[in-house]
């Protein structure tokens, strides 16, 4: 199994998180991309963190109304793995040499940083290039327990579908990273941070020249806020997540439960972005962009541009696409935030 994968045929990117699925195929046209089929299905709450058959079916039934409403019939797809459950390393071989000597190298080379018996992993591997004035490689090491890798493509099957890539979330991120490049203001060499806003976790990617060169995961997320609403409202979690989106909430609503919880999102990035300084040589990034369900929040950007006085924009990966006629572009446009990982998926069709 791939974990980089290259594909020539079109590929729907399937982006699973705890809260929803969100499927979207991409075709290619003097080198503009267009949005074919696209959809997102929710999941009851939290399946992801339960590795059991009954909600391998859960995932895989909601794979399967997610493909059917957004109307592709492809059978091939581009899946990903958690960054959590990924262990990626770069390591340094000896260049110059056949494909196969190279593997070997690497496959030596890596049993000395992955914590379990080789057998038991999915592991691939990219050649980044020759470190200067040696005869040595830097490689990107990937792996992953088998039966996490598994665990994916089983999903898939119930589906209907087969999986051709199975991807790790933060080069999934890296891929889409080129659709938003140009929307960003940041010198040669700047950092850009990455806040993934997701239903329970937010995840922090530090960008740098196209690649992540910091990952960590905190629990926090819009599940937050829909508790929030719940306990405040008297509502169902289900209503006060459509509540959220549609309104309809008192008045009250906004200064005195969604104001706090933009301020403690603010407070989450900052805490996030602490922990990368302290640990770095690294005292300030260049830009925050904002994805995830979360970020369509309006004014959410402004709030943690102004917490923490570091440019803040929202991440509209589809930006520069055009839009196939049988895509509600309104839904699309408002989803945009929360498909960095699926469009990075859906590119691999043009590997």
């Amino acid at each position: 199994m791939q974990l980089f994968g290259e594909q020539s045929a079109p590929l729907i990117g399937i982006d699973i998180s705890s809260a929803a699925v969100k499927v979207l195929q991409l075709s290619k046209s003097a080198g503009r991309y267009r949005v074919e089929h696209y959809a997102v299905e929710p999941l009851p709450a939290n399946p992801t963190g339960d590795k059991s058959a009954v909600q391998t079916e859960v995932i895989g039934a909601a794979i399967k109304r997610a493909v059917a409403k957004s109307g592709s019939k492809s059978k091939h797809a581009a899946v990903a793995i958690s960054g959590s459950s990924v262990i990626t390393k770069v390591i340094t071989v000896t260049g110059g040499v056949d494909d196969q000597a190279m593997e070997e190298q690497v496959f030596d080379e890596a049993s000395n940083h992955i914590p379990y018996q080789m057998e038991e992993v999915s592991l691939d591997f990219e050649v980044l290039g020759p470190i200067p004035n040696t005869e040595s490689v830097q490689v990107m090491i990937a792996a992953a327990r088998t039966e996490n890798v598994e665990a994916r493509q089983a999903e898939l099957e119930i589906a209907g579908l087969e999986a051709k890539v199975v991807d790790v979330e933060v080069f999934a991120l890296e891929n889409a990273f080129k659709l938003i490049f140009n929307q960003l203001d940041i010198p040669a060499g700047g950092l850009t941070a990455v806040v993934d806003i997701g239903a329970n976790l937010t995840t922090l990617n530090v960008i740098k020249e196209g690649r992540s060169i910091y990952s960590r995961e905190q629990v926090f997320g819009g599940k937050q806020l829909s508790e929030e609403i719940m306990r405040r409202y008297g509502l169902s979690f289900s209503e006060s997540g459509a509540a959220k989106k549609l309104g309809g909430l008192p008045e009250s609503y906004e200064s005195e439960v969604l104001e706090p919880f933009k301020e403690g999102v603010a407070q989450q990035i900052s805490r996030l972005l602490q922990f990368f300084y302290s640990g770095s040589d690294y005292s300030r990034v260049d830009q925050i962009v904002l994805a995830g369900g979360t970020a369509s929040i309006a004014g959410l950007d402004q709030v943690v541009e102004q917490h923490l006085g570091v440019s803040t924009m929202t991440a509209n990966p589809i930006a520069s696409m055009t839009v196939s006629p049988r895509v509600q572009a309104h839904a699309l446009a408002a989803d945009a935030p929360a498909l960095l990982i699926a469009c990075g998926l859906a590119l691999r069709s043009f590997d």
